[in-house]
């Protein structure tokens, strides 16, 4: 399927199998060390790698926050559209850049802020890599309201995965995950701006026309002007 051009795919320079053997040691040493240890090893490869390998082969899932020190998640009601996304839940990322994106964007400066993060799969099953959009409120995108962020590392085993969607012919998965019980991080990797592959690719978007942007995303129509 032929996305907009608002649809960033996952950069393609997939880490060699020996970068994901020092991914998979350096992830044993900071689990095995317990008690939310921060990550502050020399990674071979750039971190949304690392986070992205830890969400994909570990199947841990993943929460950027703004706040440092953060020793357990406990649930809070969100405010979203669909059901999965609108309960009293810890919410969290399968997938690393997606999860960056909320540790790097200053909440506070950003306005609102239209994200997504999919992978199609076709009749067969067979899903593409991910594809992501981010978009931030038009008036605050000129002050670069980015900030130095902590991405954190939980465990997966009591997160429920949101219910594909249909999006034309394909299923859209959405690696957005919600556990409905308090989460103790196993470990967590301070983010700068500079390390989010996507930053200088981030859009704008106008804050009273939020519906418009939402059903471009739903349909894959081209990004409203």
């Amino acid at each position: 399927m032929q996305l907009p051009d608002y649809w960033l795919p996952r950069p393609a320079d997939d880490p060699s199998p020996a970068v994901r053997a020092a991914f998979d040691a350096i992830w044993r040493r900071a689990r095995d060390d317990g008690g939310s240890v921060l990550i502050d090893d020399e990674l071979p490869a750039p971190k949304w790698q690392f986070l992205s390998h830890l969400a994909d082969v570990h199947g841990l899932a993943l929460h950027g926050s703004g706040d440092p020190s953060i020793a357990v998640f406990e649930p809070r009601q969100a405010n979203d559209l669909r059901e999965f996304g609108n309960r009293r839940a810890v919410y969290a990322a399968g997938d690393g850049i997606w999860a960056m994106f909320f540790a790097i964007a200053d909440r506070e400066r950003i306005g609102s802020v239209t994200n997504a993060c999919v992978r199609l799969a076709d009749a067969s099953g067979t899903s593409s890599a991910p594809y992501y959009l981010f978009s931030i409120s038009r008036e605050a995108l000129p002050a670069h309201p980015w900030r130095t962020g902590t991405v954190y590392v939980l465990p997966g085993e009591t997160f429920e995965l949101q219910p594909p969607i249909p999006f034309g012919e394909y299923e859209a998965r959405i690696p957005q995950l919600a556990s409905l019980v308090p989460i103790r991080p196993l470990a967590r990797i301070t983010v700068a701006p500079e390390d989010f592959p996507f930053l200088g690719q981030i859009r704008a978007h106008d804050d009273d026309r939020l519906a418009e942007y939402a059903r471009a995303l739903e349909t894959g129509a081209a990004w409203p002007d």
